[in-house]
């Protein structure tokens, strides 16, 4: 994972529908729609009535193990029998899935599950369920707070092996890119774009909510996702797999499932609505003089170049330079303390192209090189040593002077801090790097941040979700009866919290 190279963009479609187990607002028109099977599932979220909490002086720390069921023989011999070949309890294969991408999260899982159906997934899931063993849904393992691992010897649920699409004509391989491709062949594009999109799936973007780099001109997948199929944690299949743009007939169920990181329910299938693929996208990529400039230039771009305007990305002057020193990516302008990536896709290249060049005094040629400057930060910052990784959500004036702030807090503490992200819907991401672990930072850095962020009515995960590491810190952007309201629907929909435990709410929920 964690090969971040770019692709092309593109305007919107009206649906897909993946059976996996899988932006800023715009409205779309409905057309066909694309039915999938789960290659991709969740990055998890969890709360369980008997939790014993995480140490005081880290939050984000693993509770003690709850009294789950282990996992016997008897068990084994169940799954290899409705899993002939894809029970896998080989240590060696079971390695990567235990660890994270960033690998600060570390299971000891010695069971890997790889179904290829929603029977099957429901199958072990009743099972499981019965026999009180905990599971942990995986699909791309590309999440950075600890959601898409086992934090003990909880079962490893891969919905690697569900990966087709259902409507739409045919195709295998729900990971993000495979999906764009198809779509861009037949004159669509997926609403959603990502970074690590050659190895995410579109089930853990789903039940991650997922933000992305297109969520300024298509907004998020709360408005995207037409509907869903969920296992849920006793077996049952929920099929709300609609397909309509509008559906006002009791309650809007998929939302519950969407943003849950597995601890629901298994997500095996969606419907998307798709746009068409634009005729025409420009990239430009800018220079500013101060972060007070950038936003400027996005409040005249905004004015300017109006629908067409699809992405408008920054990142400061630090993570150019890690660019240019780890991936040898050339800065193709003038040095400057922040950059911008500027992206505008309509139907009328001409009609574009004056607009644009109305607004820059030019127009850079090479989109996919630009792009990978944007896109490629988080590959370059793995050559730093260790990363602490914060997915801020702020009123847009405020996202830089969090930055300014850390840095000015740690003082000499951190080798680097950097931030970038997406300045459309005010979503920064601060990383904080050092050259190893270290518990005398991070405890400068937590719970300051989550203090600074709620200080400025922000939200302390703006798309990466809580997992593991930001379950405790829940209460920085949420009250305490909302909270206490999402541990009721844990109950009533998993009452025994086997799915992804250890996840998403707070450990001392009951």
């Amino acid at each position: 994972m964690g090969i971040f190279q770019r692709f092309a963009r593109l305007p919107l479609k009206p649906l897909c529908i993946w059976s996996l187990c899988p932006q800023y607002s715009t409205a779309f028109t409905v057309g066909r729609g694309l039915i999938v099977r789960s290659s991709q599932l969740i990055q998890h979220r969890y709360v369980h009535s008997r939790g014993l909490g995480a140490s005081p002086g880290n939050l984000g720390a693993a509770p003690p193990r709850l009294p789950f069921s282990r996992v016997t023989q008897e068990d084994l011999a169940f799954f290899k029998t409705l899993l002939p070949e894809r029970t896998i309890t080989d240590p060696d294969l079971l390695k990567s899935c235990n660890v994270d991408w960033l690998k600060t999260v570390e299971g000891n899982s010695e069971v890997l599950l790889r179904p290829k159906t929603t029977e099957e997934v429901s199958q072990i899931l009743r099972y499981c369920n019965e026999r009180n063993l905990a599971v942990c849904p995986q699909g791309g393992n590309t999440g950075l707070v600890g959601g898409s691992v086992p934090v003990f010897d909880e079962i490893i649920l891969s919905t690697s092996l569900m990966n087709q699409v259902i409507t739409f004509d045919n195709i295998s391989g729900c990971v993000l890119e495979n999906l764009s491709n198809y779509l861009e062949e037949r004159d669509f594009i997926m609403p959603l774009d990502l970074g690590a999109k050659g190895s995410c799936h579109i089930g853990g973007n789903v039940s991650t909510n997922a933000g992305g780099l297109r969520l300024l001109r298509y907004g998020s997948l709360r408005g995207t996702v037409l509907g869903l199929e969920v296992v849920l944690a006793d077996g049952r299949v929920l099929n709300c797999l609609a397909t309509l743009r509008k559906d006002n007939t009791g309650y809007d169920l998929k939302q519950l499932f969407i943003g849950s990181e597995g601890t629901l329910g298994v997500i095996t299938a969606v419907s998307i609505l798709c746009p068409r693929k634009p005729r025409a996208v420009n990239v430009a990529f800018l220079g500013c003089s101060s972060f007070q400039q950038l936003l400027e230039t996005f409040q005249c771009c905004r004015g300017m170049l109006g629908e067409i305007l699809s992405a408008f990305e920054f990142l400061d002057a630090s993570c150019m330079s890690l660019l240019k020193k780890h991936l040898k990516l050339t800065n193709p302008i003038t040095e400057s303390p922040f950059y911008i990536v500027i992206e505008t896709a309509g139907s009328n290249a001409a009609h574009d192209e004056e607009k644009l060049h109305n607004f820059l005094e030019e127009v850079m040629s090479s989109s996919i090189a630009l792009w990978s400057l944007r896109e490629r930060i988080t590959e370059a910052l793995t050559h730093e040593g260790y990363t602490y990784k914060y997915d801020i959500s702020l009123p847009v004036e405020k996202i830089y002077d969090l930055v300014q702030d850390m840095r000015g807090h740690l003082g000499g503490m951190a080798k680097n801090v950097v931030g970038y992200g997406h300045v459309g819907d005010g979503n920064l991401h601060l990383n904080i790097t050092s050259p190893s672990k270290d518990p005398v930072l991070l405890a400068a850095i937590e719970p300051y941040v989550y203090e600074w962020t709620s200080e400025w009515k922000g939200s302390i995960s703006a798309e990466h979700g809580l997992g593991l590491k930001k379950r405790n810190y829940i209460y920085y952007s949420k009250p305490s009866e909302a909270v206490a309201l999402m541990g009721s629907i844990k109950a009533m929909l998993d009452p025994k919290g086997i799915l992804n435990p250890y996840k998403t709410l707070p450990d001392h929920i009951h």
